[in-house]
């Protein structure tokens, strides 16, 4: 396993589940875990020191409202964190701010313990983002990523000329 991904909720997994989408297309190697630092902390810090035996080399870890996921796991480890901010959505109960809560509290990690945020609910960037860590260590992960972007360039220059207006 290259990449653990973390999220508080059962509710948060569709949108967690596109990081592993992203992963799985690039044959890279993950687990999941539905964790909260609010409920579970014990329980967290214990799968957290179990995934670096494991050999995880990067964390994605999506929450919402307060989203101290992300953050509690920066702490616990010394890998590289990807925090994805959460947009709360329970129906009937209060959808916190949209997830500029998680996003606010995930990118205002205190000094020496930072967390590398995405934008709100996006895993699938935090799965690139691993993806461009791993790729310094994993040529065949590098060259998957640039066959990658060179097809997003090929298809955009396709797209953009002699359109009709």
């Amino acid at each position: 396993m290259k990449v653990a991904i973390f999220f508080g909720s059962k509710s948060d997994t569709e949108t967690m589940k596109k990081a592993a989408d992203v992963l799985k297309e690039f044959g890279v190697d993950y687990k999941a875990y539905i964790l909260s630092a609010h409920r579970a902390g014990a329980l967290l810090h214990e799968t957290v020191k179990q995934v670096e035996q494991d050999g995880c080399e990067v964390i994605i870890a999506g929450a919402g409202l307060a989203a101290a996921l992300p953050g509690v796991i920066a702490g616990d480890t010394t890998l590289p964190v990807i925090g994805v901010p959460l947009e709360c959505v329970n129906p009937g109960k209060s959808n916190g701010l949209g997830g500029m809560d998680a996003l606010l509290s995930i990118v205002q990690m205190p000094p020496q313990i930072p967390v590398a945020t995405v934008g709100i609910n996006s895993s699938k960037n935090a799965a690139y983002l691993a993806l461009q860590i791993l790729s310094i260590k994993y040529p065949e992960i590098k060259e998957k990523l640039q066959a990658f972007r060179k097809k997003l360039a090929d298809d955009a220059k396709a797209s953009g000329l002699d359109v009709e207006l």
